[in-house]
């Protein structure tokens, strides 16, 4: 391992994990991120020095000094015309992707991995939560802050390694799994695979780099083509259909959370119970648990560790719930997500007003799924939209906000700048209030809750 390393883009989630993982080996950290956040905000609390200007001469001094023991790991998001980034590139440095970085570490593991367009962050974060209840321990490198742990970076020394595999910029192709998981395989990141067909095919080559023995754990009806003469065992899981893992009686509670029966592979499960509310995410905790249970994790430990799961930031999270108002926030950023989202909404709090703000994520995600999007955006009572937050992207021309408003079927809705949004809100009678986005939407979920708790 080498010395020092440094970030470009420490601030991303997955980002974030690697550097606390190689803070906790011993090598010297340091960064640049664009923006402080709260996660940047931990990481210097944690001792690792980060900046927030691209400027060559705020890279630490022994960095500069010492080009040979420094490795650089940077996100693809970096635009080629960084100065740090360029900077870096002059001087001869070693640099190399996240997914390589991460893909490296997993190598000397027993990795098991979840991928998939939607899910994947919620089901990762409860297979790392079962081997950690369960005692037998795993690293995890997690897409979002478990709740259980306050941290998106589990370590153990035990050889499991929980990694969430992500299929943006095809960076699960890094990863060489001994399990893996296959949430959903739907149209995304088109501007990177260009067509549904390239992004299956990803899949599909994730899904052959299983190591032999292994195990692929595949949701029922995902149509993968897969070899017939693959190396790796094959299992189905669902929500309610039979399968080689499933639930059945699903009960649901006050609150959202749900009791079930949970089938492992012929062995019946009674009576569990998960810790976070939704229907969907009985689902991911079947899948999890299949994994789980196909790594020796005993049944009895997998229902015990079900229960005690609080879940991860931002997926589904419950932020504000009392007098009359409930708030939550999301990271739904696809159609289906959003649509799932808001459906959970309905299930849990029947006959209440359901207001949806929305931050769109990226013009090309807005322009392939605009349709989409406004179907999904149609089943809240009254919509808020953001403009498009843009991340990596450059305006696309007739893509906007604007745009999106006009595919949205109900008439309470309107597209209100940022900067007003939260006095807007307080101007409201609100019931049930939904954030939702992938962007910076998160900044706003402090100022939102506070005002609430003020005008409560």
């Amino acid at each position: 391992m080498y010395p020092q390393i440094y970030f470009l883009g420490i601030g991303g989630i997955g980002m974030s994990a690697l550097a606390r993982y190689y803070l906790h080996a011993g090598a010297h950290v340091s960064g640049y991120d664009r923006t402080p956040s709260d996660l940047t905000l931990s990481l210097e609390e944690e001792g690792i020095a980060i900046h927030y200007q691209d400027n060559p001469t705020l890279i630490p001094q022994q960095v500069r000094d010492r080009p040979q023991d420094t490795l650089v790991i940077y996100t693809p998001a970096i635009p080629s015309d960084h100065r740090e980034w360029r900077y870096l590139q002059q001087k001869g440095y070693t640099a190399i992707k996240r997914a390589r970085a991460l893909g490296e570490i997993a190598d000397s593991k027993i990795c098991l991995a979840v991928a998939g367009t939607h899910g994947k962050t919620t089901t990762s974060t409860l297979l790392a939560h079962i081997f950690a209840h369960s005692e037998t321990g795993c690293t995890a490198f997690l897409g979002g802050i478990a709740k259980n742990y306050q941290s998106n970076l589990l370590l153990s020394r035990t050889p499991y390694l929980v990694a969430e595999a992500d299929e943006f910029d095809r960076s699960f192709l890094q990863l060489h799994p001994q399990g893996a998981i296959i949430t959903s395989i739907e149209a995304d990141h088109l501007d990177i695979y260009g067509n549904y067909a390239q992004l299956e095919a990803a899949f599909a080559a994730f899904a052959a780099q299983i190591k032999q023995g292994g195990d692929l754990v595949l949701k029922q009806g995902i149509p993968l083509p897969l070899p017939a003469d693959r190396n790796y065992h094959l299992y189905r899981y669902a929500l309610e259909q039979p399968a080689d893992f499933y639930a059945s009686d699903l009960v649901c509670e006050t609150g959202g959370c749900y009791r079930f029966t949970l089938h492992l592979n012929g062995a019946r499960l009674n009576d569990c119970r998960l810790g976070i509310p939704g229907r969907i995410n009985v689902e991911n905790a079947v899948a999890a648990s299949a994994l789980a249970y196909l790594n020796n994790i005993s049944a009895p430990k997998i229902k015990a560790a079900l229960s005690t799961f609080s879940g991860v930031s931002r997926r589904f999270d419950i932020q504000f719930d009392r007098s009359g108002c409930t708030y939550i926030d999301d990271y739904a950023h696809h159609p289906t997500e959003v649509a799932a989202a808001l459906q959970s909404l309905r299930a849990i709090y029947p006959g209440r007003k359901i207001t949806a703000l929305f931050q769109p994520h990226l013009y090309s995600r807005t322009r392939d799924f605009a349709d989409a999007f406004g179907a999904a955006l149609s089943l809240a009572d009254a919509l808020i939209l953001l403009p498009i937050y843009p991340a990596r992207e450059a305006p696309i021309p007739g893509v906007s906000s604007d745009m999106l408003l006009t595919k949205v079927s109900i008439k309470d809705k309107r597209l209100i700048p940022k900067e007003d949004l939260v006095d807007f809100l307080n101007t409201l009678s609100l019931d049930v209030l939904v954030t939702l986005g992938a962007g910076d939407i998160d900044r706003l979920v402090p100022q939102i809750k506070t005002m609430l708790e003020v005008k409560r």
